[in-house]
């Protein structure tokens, strides 16, 4: 009877062991589980932060916002003579004019008054006397004719030339000429006085005109 209780109580031991080791394993388990899934937890934290970060806008916070505009437009447009607009109209050249160095010599000087503008070739010179109706037309000289670009306020001119009287006679006394720029149809008539040999014809009074923008400036 007594071995039968030292036997009972050795199972009761032995089992009581048991579920010791079983209830210890089981506590380790779960440690071991817990102590596992803090990486997890923690690396699933870490890539949802940097996916809400690389997501948005785009712009890292410590990224600069450009406040920089395009450039400015700095058109020049119409005024004070920037633009080139072609040829020069007769309304937009003042005029004045002026003996030479030499007789017979006469130069006539235009003025651009308006936007920049372009003159080339020989002008239409006639010149006029006041006794007479008739007029005398300038031939063009074999002068090769450059291209004059006259922004507002410049100026260029042009050289008559003229046979000097000679004669001992009173000779033809022109008081009016007759301009009519190049590529231009509407002419400005300015006062002269010069002094031409009488001549039998108005085309061979020996009179020319060299292009714009020729001999001295």
């Amino acid at each position: 009877m007594r071995a039968q209780k030292l036997t009972l109580a050795g199972i009761a031991l032995v089992a009581g062991l048991s579920l010791t080791a079983c209830q210890s394993d089981s506590n380790d388990d779960k440690a071991t589980g817990t102590n596992d899934s803090a990486p997890s937890q923690a690396a699933s934290s870490s890539t949802s932060s940097s996916a809400s970060s690389s997501s948005g806008t785009g712009k890292s916070a410590n990224s600069p916002t450009s406040n920089s505009a395009g450039p400015e437009d700095t058109g020049t447009g119409s005024g004070g003579g920037r633009i080139t607009t072609g040829p020069c109209k007769t309304a937009n050249l003042s005029f004045h004019t002026a003996h030479g160095m030499g007789e017979g010599d006469f130069t006539v000087a235009m003025k651009n008054t308006g936007d920049a503008c372009t003159l080339k070739g020989f002008p239409g010179v006639d010149l006029k006397a006041d006794s007479g109706p008739g007029a005398i037309s300038a031939k063009r000289t074999r002068l090769a004719a450059p291209l004059v670009t006259l922004k507002t306020g410049e100026e260029t001119r042009f050289h008559l030339h003229y046979p000097r009287n000679d004669t001992g006679g009173s000779g033809v006394d022109i008081t009016q000429l007759v301009v009519t720029p190049p590529n231009e149809t509407h002419s400005k008539t300015l006062p002269v006085t010069l002094n031409l040999p009488v001549t039998d014809s108005p085309t061979n009074a020996g009179v020319t005109v060299d292009p714009v923008g020729t001999g001295k400036q």
